[in-house]
Protein backbone atom coordinates (compact mmCIF):
# COMPACT_ATOMS: atom_id res chain seq x y z
CA UNK A 1 0.00 0.00 0.00
CA UNK A 2 1.31 3.33 -0.79
CA UNK A 3 0.50 5.99 1.93
CA UNK A 4 1.58 8.81 -0.20
CA UNK A 5 -1.08 11.38 -0.72
CA UNK A 6 -3.48 11.76 -3.83
CA UNK A 7 -2.81 15.61 -5.39
CA UNK A 8 -5.91 17.72 -6.67
CA UNK A 9 -5.12 20.22 -8.52
CA UNK A 10 -7.67 23.19 -10.16
CA UNK A 11 -7.51 26.70 -11.13
CA UNK A 12 -8.94 27.45 -8.14
CA UNK A 13 -11.12 26.82 -5.88
CA UNK A 14 -13.87 24.53 -8.23
CA UNK A 15 -12.08 21.22 -7.83
CA UNK A 16 -12.89 21.28 -4.33
CA UNK A 17 -16.02 19.93 -5.73
CA UNK A 18 -13.72 16.81 -6.88
CA UNK A 19 -12.19 17.13 -3.57
CA UNK A 20 -15.46 16.53 -1.46
CA UNK A 21 -16.07 13.60 -3.49
CA UNK A 22 -12.97 11.69 -3.37
CA UNK A 23 -12.97 12.34 0.08
CA UNK A 24 -16.14 10.11 0.45
CA UNK A 25 -15.31 7.84 -1.78
CA UNK A 26 -11.42 7.27 -0.51
CA UNK A 27 -12.42 8.16 3.33
CA UNK A 28 -8.18 6.22 3.79
CA UNK A 29 -6.78 8.30 1.43
CA UNK A 30 -4.61 11.41 2.13
CA UNK A 31 -5.58 14.80 0.00
CA UNK A 32 -3.31 17.19 -1.37
CA UNK A 33 -5.09 20.07 -2.73
CA UNK A 34 -3.73 23.09 -4.83
CA UNK A 35 -6.27 25.84 -6.27
CA UNK A 36 -4.13 28.23 -8.91
CA UNK A 37 -6.29 31.00 -8.06
CA UNK A 38 -3.17 33.57 -8.71
CA UNK A 39 -3.93 32.58 -12.39
CA UNK A 40 -7.68 31.57 -12.17
CA UNK A 41 -9.84 31.61 -14.44
CA UNK A 42 -7.96 29.44 -16.76
CA UNK A 43 -10.93 29.35 -19.37
CA UNK A 44 -10.00 32.26 -21.20
CA UNK A 45 -6.05 31.59 -21.21
CA UNK A 46 -3.91 30.63 -24.31
CA UNK A 47 -2.74 26.93 -23.96
CA UNK A 48 0.90 28.38 -23.53
CA UNK A 49 -0.40 29.99 -20.39
CA UNK A 50 -2.18 27.33 -18.85
CA UNK A 51 0.14 24.93 -19.42
CA UNK A 52 2.81 27.03 -17.81
CA UNK A 53 0.33 27.83 -14.88
CA UNK A 54 -0.01 23.81 -14.89
CA UNK A 55 3.41 23.14 -14.67
CA UNK A 56 4.15 25.43 -11.68
CA UNK A 57 1.55 23.99 -9.72
CA UNK A 58 2.35 20.48 -10.38
CA UNK A 59 5.41 20.36 -9.79
CA UNK A 60 4.55 21.54 -6.73
CA UNK A 61 2.44 18.75 -5.81
CA UNK A 62 4.74 16.42 -7.45
CA UNK A 63 7.65 17.83 -4.73
CA UNK A 64 5.51 17.07 -2.05
CA UNK A 65 5.62 12.83 -3.15
CA UNK A 66 1.86 12.38 -4.22
CA UNK A 67 1.28 9.33 -5.92
CA UNK A 68 -1.56 10.77 -8.64
CA UNK A 69 -2.67 13.41 -9.79
CA UNK A 70 -6.22 14.47 -10.11
CA UNK A 71 -6.38 17.85 -12.82
CA UNK A 72 -9.94 18.91 -11.59
CA UNK A 73 -9.95 21.61 -13.93
CA UNK A 74 -11.91 21.05 -17.37
CA UNK A 75 -10.13 23.78 -19.26
CA UNK A 76 -6.39 21.89 -17.88
CA UNK A 77 -7.24 18.76 -18.50
CA UNK A 78 -8.15 20.21 -22.05
CA UNK A 79 -4.97 22.38 -22.54
CA UNK A 80 -2.29 20.38 -20.59
CA UNK A 81 -3.04 16.71 -19.51
CA UNK A 82 -1.11 15.54 -22.87
CA UNK A 83 2.05 17.36 -21.73
CA UNK A 84 1.96 16.54 -18.01
CA UNK A 85 1.71 13.06 -18.86
CA UNK A 86 4.80 13.37 -21.17
CA UNK A 87 6.29 15.89 -18.51
CA UNK A 88 5.76 13.47 -15.06
CA UNK A 89 6.47 9.96 -14.31
CA UNK A 90 3.41 9.62 -12.12
CA UNK A 91 -0.34 9.10 -12.98
CA UNK A 92 -2.57 11.83 -14.56
CA UNK A 93 -6.70 11.73 -14.02
CA UNK A 94 -7.90 14.26 -16.23
CA UNK A 95 -11.75 15.58 -16.69
CA UNK A 96 -13.82 16.23 -19.62
CA UNK A 97 -17.28 17.44 -20.04
CA UNK A 98 -20.08 14.42 -18.95
CA UNK A 99 -20.96 14.38 -23.01
CA UNK A 100 -21.40 10.26 -22.82
CA UNK A 101 -23.55 9.63 -20.04
CA UNK A 102 -25.71 12.55 -20.77
CA UNK A 103 -26.18 11.36 -24.49
CA UNK A 104 -26.76 8.12 -23.23
CA UNK A 105 -29.25 8.78 -20.65
CA UNK A 106 -30.81 11.42 -22.42
CA UNK A 107 -34.91 10.62 -23.38
CA UNK A 108 -35.81 14.00 -25.20
CA UNK A 109 -32.75 13.74 -27.88
CA UNK A 110 -31.13 17.02 -26.48
CA UNK A 111 -28.42 17.70 -23.83
CA UNK A 112 -27.12 21.00 -22.53
CA UNK A 113 -23.13 21.83 -21.61
CA UNK A 114 -22.22 24.60 -19.65
CA UNK A 115 -18.21 24.79 -19.68
CA UNK A 116 -15.44 27.21 -20.07
CA UNK A 117 -14.35 28.54 -23.93
CA UNK A 118 -11.16 26.31 -23.60
CA UNK A 119 -13.15 23.08 -22.43
CA UNK A 120 -15.41 23.14 -25.43
CA UNK A 121 -12.48 24.24 -28.18
CA UNK A 122 -10.64 21.37 -26.66
CA UNK A 123 -9.89 17.88 -28.59
CA UNK A 124 -11.26 15.79 -25.65
CA UNK A 125 -14.80 17.60 -25.84
CA UNK A 126 -14.78 17.74 -29.57
CA UNK A 127 -14.17 14.01 -29.92
CA UNK A 128 -16.66 12.66 -27.68
CA UNK A 129 -19.05 15.29 -29.03
CA UNK A 130 -18.68 13.71 -32.67
CA UNK A 131 -19.45 10.65 -30.74
CA UNK A 132 -22.73 11.45 -29.78
CA UNK A 133 -23.88 13.95 -32.62
CA UNK A 134 -26.01 11.37 -34.90
CA UNK A 135 -28.11 10.39 -31.21
CA UNK A 136 -28.53 13.60 -29.83
CA UNK A 137 -28.72 17.24 -30.03
CA UNK A 138 -25.74 19.04 -28.03
CA UNK A 139 -26.24 22.35 -26.95
CA UNK A 140 -22.53 23.71 -25.45
CA UNK A 141 -22.86 27.48 -24.06
CA UNK A 142 -19.84 29.34 -22.09
CA UNK A 143 -20.45 29.65 -18.85
CA UNK A 144 -19.57 33.27 -18.97
CA UNK A 145 -18.46 34.88 -16.06
CA UNK A 146 -19.37 31.81 -13.61
CA UNK A 147 -16.24 31.16 -12.28
CA UNK A 148 -15.28 34.61 -11.24
CA UNK A 149 -19.02 34.76 -9.49
CA UNK A 150 -17.66 31.47 -7.53
CA UNK A 151 -14.28 32.52 -6.92
CA UNK A 152 -15.31 36.32 -5.60
CA UNK A 153 -17.57 34.52 -3.59
CA UNK A 154 -20.94 35.41 -5.02
CA UNK A 155 -22.64 32.57 -6.06
CA UNK A 156 -25.98 33.48 -4.54
CA UNK A 157 -26.16 36.61 -5.81
CA UNK A 158 -28.86 37.62 -8.32
CA UNK A 159 -26.64 38.53 -10.68
CA UNK A 160 -25.37 34.81 -10.42
CA UNK A 161 -28.96 33.57 -10.61
CA UNK A 162 -29.99 35.80 -13.82
CA UNK A 163 -26.49 34.85 -15.54
CA UNK A 164 -27.24 30.71 -14.52
CA UNK A 165 -30.98 31.49 -15.72
CA UNK A 166 -29.90 33.63 -18.97
CA UNK A 167 -28.11 30.62 -20.43
CA UNK A 168 -30.28 27.14 -19.04
CA UNK A 169 -33.09 28.91 -20.28
CA UNK A 170 -32.76 28.56 -23.90
CA UNK A 171 -31.49 24.64 -23.20
CA UNK A 172 -34.42 24.00 -21.41
CA UNK A 173 -37.06 25.59 -24.14
CA UNK A 174 -35.15 23.59 -26.60
CA UNK A 175 -35.41 20.19 -24.99
CA UNK A 176 -32.43 19.49 -23.23
CA UNK A 177 -33.12 16.87 -20.42
CA UNK A 178 -29.37 16.63 -19.29
CA UNK A 179 -27.67 19.56 -18.71
CA UNK A 180 -23.99 19.28 -18.25
CA UNK A 181 -21.66 21.05 -15.78
CA UNK A 182 -18.39 21.06 -17.41
CA UNK A 183 -16.75 22.84 -15.23
CA UNK A 184 -15.64 22.36 -11.40
CA UNK A 185 -16.86 25.92 -10.20
CA UNK A 186 -20.29 25.39 -11.47
CA UNK A 187 -22.11 23.16 -8.85
CA UNK A 188 -21.78 26.05 -6.95
CA UNK A 189 -24.05 27.85 -8.82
Amino acid sequence: MNDAPIGVFDSGLGGLTVWSELRRRLPRESLLYYGDGKNCPYGDKTREQVTEAVDFAIRRLVDRGVKLIVVACNAATAMAIDHLRAAYPIPFVGLEPAVKPAALSSRSGVIGILATAATLRGKLFRETSRRYEDRVRIIARVGEGFVELVEQNRERTEEAYRRVERLLTPMIEAGADRIVLGCTHYPFL
